[in-house]
């Protein structure tokens, strides 16, 4: 029987503010496999959950992440926005994938520096686009990467072979059946986001694809079982990683 995977787009972000650990947790209780969340680092190198550069839409304090320490983070959002560490922590051993939005070598070594700590590598996983893959990839040649695309025409060749993705990460709207079946010829899992409607969930999950990120995951999880499919059986899917090209 066909798995599906069903995670949590920041979370629960319609009961509780996204990337937060309330979010989390409650996406987790919706009955979600996994969560998605942003990093950002602090002015300080460390890795806090936060999708946007400042944070004005979500905290209503217009300062850039990136110029402020971890403990004004702190102390100008009432502690609200978690690090990567507590989250890690909060996340209880549970799929974890880390959004690395605008990410730099920078960010990324200290995003992967706090994953190897916390004892979680075995069950993070990373998305986002060709760029801040490629840094993922060469600082961590075992790293699970969801390559996320937003556009019909295809990753080129030489991309995929050196990020080695094991999912290819797609805006729901994309996706066909008929373009599910040729990235699962060519050995890749397929994820979408974010689809949030009953409609676009029947239509991801009929068309075959591996993955949804939702912000509804609720909802994602009660589309799943009507149609039949199951939930992942461990933490990992049990599709390999591609190997690396020959030399």
């Amino acid at each position: 029987m066909r798995t599906v995977t069903a995670v949590g787009h920041r979370g629960d972000p319609y009961r509780f503010r996204e990337n937060t650990l309330a979010s989390l947790r409650s996406a987790f209780a919706s009955g979600a496999d996994a969560v998605e969340l942003d990093v950002r680092l602090t002015r300080d190198g460390v890795p806090v959950l936060l999708h946007d550069a400042t944070l004005a839409r979500l905290w209503g304090v217009d300062a850039p992440v990136n110029e402020v320490t971890a403990a004004d983070v702190a102390r100008r959002t009432g502690g609200g926005v978690p690090s990567l560490a507590d989250a890690l922590d909060a996340t209880s051993g549970r799929r974890v994938m880390i959004d690395l939005p605008s990410a730099t070598s920078r960010t990324v070594r200290a995003v992967l520096g706090v994953v190897r700590d916390s004892g979680a590598t075995s069950r993070v996983y990373y998305c986002a686009g060709a760029d801040a893959m490629l840094a993922v990839r060469a600082q961590d040649p075992a790293a699970e990467i969801a390559l996320t695309w937003t556009t019909l025409a295809p990753p080129r060749p030489a991309l995929l072979d050196t990020v080695r993705p094991r999912w290819l990460n797609y805006r729901f709207g994309l996706l066909d059946s008929g373009l599910v079946a040729s990235l699962h010829r060519d050995g890749y899992l397929v994820s979408a986001w974010t689809p949030d409607t009953r409609r676009s969930l029947r239509r991801l999950l009929a068309a075959g694809v591996d993955s949804v990120t939702s912000n509804r995951v609720g909802v994602a999880c009660a589309e799943r079982d009507r149609a039949g499919l199951t939930r992942p059986s461990s933490r990992s899917s049990d599709a390999p990683v591609r190997d690396a090209p020959a030399p």
